[in-house]
């Protein structure tokens, strides 16, 4: 199996409960690694593709390996050429579901590396505990972060803009997901708009999304250091997927 999925967010919003997405008993924590500095993204695919196969073979532990890119941008399995509106940074095939998404200094991105064979064979379950994750990391810091029934990612409400057309109030996208499975092994995974340069996401149509906005933290006014976004990261990871080393 080795499955690139263009993801839909699934809706209702499961209950805590059910959001959860523990390893079977007595299986090891997952391995906790944040990098230093910028990763270049060749290395970080290369880096990925290596544990994938280890943890596949029972030769390695599960795996979250946290960095920060330069500035980048990645294209899905469904990106679309008309969604490349300036190539002004390096474009990457990332071989992950999904579209046009960017990366750079400011975004913590997680690469997610877990075994769905000691955890559930349900590929939608899995992207739903992603999203929990995130919707309670954001809520550590009073953002309320939703999912929305046609758009991939988390969204936060924006009732200080003018409303649509439709009159629906303005939302914009502050988080995003895109992964593969191969081997029932996850990787790729989310990035978390800490403080990147937001006018960077205007080279392209990010996950192929018209008509609404890209937020951060410190965009709604939250300044915060990439260490204490990692360490609510942790503890929310931890509450979903279980511990961590």
């Amino acid at each position: 199996m080795d499955t690139a999925l263009p993801l839909a967010s699934p809706t209702p919003r499961l209950a805590t409960s059910a959001e959860r997405f523990l390893a079977a008993p007595e299986s090891p924590p997952v391995a906790w690694t944040v990098l230093d500095g910028l990763t270049p993204y060749a290395d970080a695919l290369a880096m990925m593709e290596a544990r994938v196969a280890a943890i596949a073979d029972g030769e390695a532990e599960e795996t979250v390996f946290l960095v920060e890119h330069p500035p980048l941008y990645t294209a899905g399995t469904s990106a679309r050429a008309e969604d490349l509106l300036d190539a002004r940074f390096p474009v990457f095939p990332a071989g992950r579901g999904g579209e046009y998404t960017y990366h750079g200094p400011g975004q913590r991105v997680a690469y997610v590396l877990l075994d769905l064979k000691r955890r559930r064979q349900d590929v939608r379950a899995f992207v739903a505990a992603l999203e929990a994750w995130i919707i309670a990391t954001l809520a550590e810091f009073q953002v309320r972060g939703e999912r929305r029934e046609d758009r991939v990612g988390v969204w936060v409400q924006r009732p200080e803009r003018p409303v649509g057309l439709d009159g629906s109030m303005a939302e914009d996208k502050i988080a995003a997901i895109g992964i593969r499975v191969r081997r029932w092994v996850t990787f790729h995974g989310i990035s978390l708009n800490v403080d990147p340069d937001l006018s960077h996401f205007s080279g392209i149509v990010p996950c192929g999304i018209r008509g609404h906005g890209v937020t951060s933290l410190a965009d709604l006014g939250i300044l915060v250091s990439m260490p204490e976004v990692d360490g609510l990261l942790r503890k929310n990871f931890e509450a979903v997927f279980g511990a961590t080393a």
